[in-house]
């Protein structure tokens, strides 16, 4: 069964997309932890970081340029922002799909969690 983001992607369930191009999409987050909590997740199903695969490589490196692209193009990359990825139970991981967090629109403490 395809997960919820690849549901979202393709438009079976509602959601926001901000940004999309042939890899991946942007979305808003349905619980956002900051003002600003966006999204980056590939179309490619992917389960976790641990799970990725060299031939990922390109596609990881577009993840993170999308998210400094989509920080720009929304106003935000100024007062600057955070990307999470994360990984495992422990990690705070709840869906089974690799995807960045973008936070920003508030300051953000370090160390988080």
């Amino acid at each position: 069964m395809a997960s919820i983001f690849t549901r979202l992607i393709n438009g079976e369930i509602k959601g926001e997309i901000v940004h999309q191009d042939e890899h991946c999409a942007v979305l808003k987050d349905i619980h956002p932890q900051a003002p600003v909590h966006l999204l980056v997740v590939p179309k490619k199903e992917i389960q976790s970081l641990g799970t990725a695969r060299l031939e990922d490589q390109l596609l990881l490196g577009h993840l993170l340029l999308t998210a400094a692209q989509v920080a720009r193009e929304q106003g935000f990359d100024e007062t600057g922002y955070r990307v999470v990825i994360n990984y495992g139970e422990d990690g705070g991981m709840t869906v089974p799909h690799l995807h960045l967090h973008v936070l920003a629109g508030r300051p953000l403490t370090w160390p988080p969690g």
